[in-house]
């Protein structure tokens, strides 16, 4: 490793990683430099489903939904690759009063914000995902500007367009410490340097946007970050004849069962209750007799495909089950973007606007305070509804 030094140093090489880094480089930072211990997207974002949406109950949550939409929309024009984005809508199923009167507050909010989202009956949901049966559906809520594409395309293009703009990407580079002395305004730690297997990168800016692994990263520099793995699996099934080109990513809300065409056949995954905290990713078939009792109930058709594959990847939850993205005020400066619990892919593009205009001191698109790492310690929990 030859850099010594760095103006910013962004630990994490996923989508939110590589996202701030291009941000940064763009806006002519120098000496940036994105570190990952592995390969680029080698983390939580290569285990994604791939959803791309704005359909939240949070404001905040449909801002940068939104706002990431549009990004990853001139993706290709702007960045230079092709993501395979496919914007067929998210549809969710609704089969309860609460869920239902729950997204008809959401999609007044998201219709307030400029998401074109809308009730559906049951009958227009089948018509848009026919692999369904409407027995016990109530409603449901879809948006066409939402949909999917392929998580590791956007991290290489980030990755790719932040080195044209200066930026160094370092792979296989582990943090193993962040120094800090007590020499900062107000008596508190400055950070001075990140510390990493192949040698010592001088700095006074961290931000930490390792996902998963973000708990251990901020107490390196003495910031509680109170982030979880949580371990989800995704199946694949064989091709499928006849599926609609147009199949929107289709959300059982009441079992989580959801699923979305990939390639000639579909991908389909659900959560599991049963699942402990832990980093462990390796796949198993516990979580199948439920998976199979949802399909049963809602989409039976699918019972008929055969399995062709299948991942296991880690969530990053928080007790709200929404993210972090700050500044902390105990060290200077540390800066984070983590915490996403299973929405992070997503709001890649308009997170790492955001940590950018944090960074140099600009006013972000939107204002991300309540997001504070902070809001715990104060009881001042924001929790996201529309969870997948």
């Amino acid at each position: 490793m030859t850099t010594t030094r760095a103006d910013v140093v962004v630990i994490g090489g996923g989508v939110m990683g590589a996202s701030i880094a291009y941000h940064l480089a763009r806006a002519g930072v120098r000496d940036v430099v994105l570190v990952e211990r592995d390969e680029l997207a080698s983390g939580s974002t290569s285990r994604a489903a791939g959803g791309v949406r704005a359909q939240f109950s949070d404001e905040l949550n449909i801002q940068l939904g939104a706002r990431s939409l549009e990004a990853f929309g001139r993706f290709g024009e702007e960045i230079g690759h092709d993501i395979g984005l496919h914007r067929v809508g998210y549809l969710f199923l609704l089969s309860t009063p609460e869920d239902v009167a729950s997204f008809e507050a959401g999609v007044e909010l998201q219709n307030g914000l400029g998401v074109p989202s809308r009730m559906l009956t049951p009958a227009e949901a089948r018509r848009l995902s026919p692999l369904i049966t409407t027995d016990g559906l109530l409603a449901a809520a879809y948006s066409p500007d939402d949909g999917h594409c392929t998580p590791e395309a956007v991290v290489h293009g980030y990755a790719a367009a932040a080195r044209h703009h200066g930026a160094t990407v370092l792979r296989h580079t582990e943090v193993t410490g962040i120094e800090r002395d007590g020499d900062g305004e107000g008596g508190g730690d400055t950070i001075t340097a990140v510390v990493t297997d192949k040698g010592r990168i001088a700095t006074d800016t961290v931000i930490c946007a390792a996902g998963a692994w973000s708990r251990a990263v901020g107490a390196m520099a003495g910031v509680d970050l109170p982030v979880d793995p949580l371990r989800r699996q995704i199946a694949v099934t064989e091709p499928v004849p006849g599926l609609p080109p147009t199949l929107p990513m289709t959300i059982d809300f009441s079992s989580s069962l959801y699923f979305h065409t990939e390639g000639p056949g579909l991908l389909l995954g659900m959560s599991d209750p049963d699942e402990t905290t832990g980093f462990a990713t390796e796949t198993h078939d516990r979580w199948i007799p439920r998976l199979y009792e949802a399909m049963e109930h809602r989409a039976p058709a699918l019972l008929d495909l055969r399995r062709t594959g299948g991942w296991a990847g880690l969530y990053e939850i928080t007790p709200d089950h929404n993210a972090l993205i700050g500044e902390a005020s105990s060290v200077s400066r540390f800066l984070y973007a983590t915490g996403f619990s299973g929405h992070g892919f997503l709001q890649g593009p308009a997170v790492g606007e955001v940590i950018r205009d944090l960074y140099l001191g600009r006013v972000p698109f939107v204002d991300i305070s309540p997001l504070n790492a902070g809001r715990f310690a104060a009881d001042a929990l924001r929790p996201e509804v529309n969870l997948v």
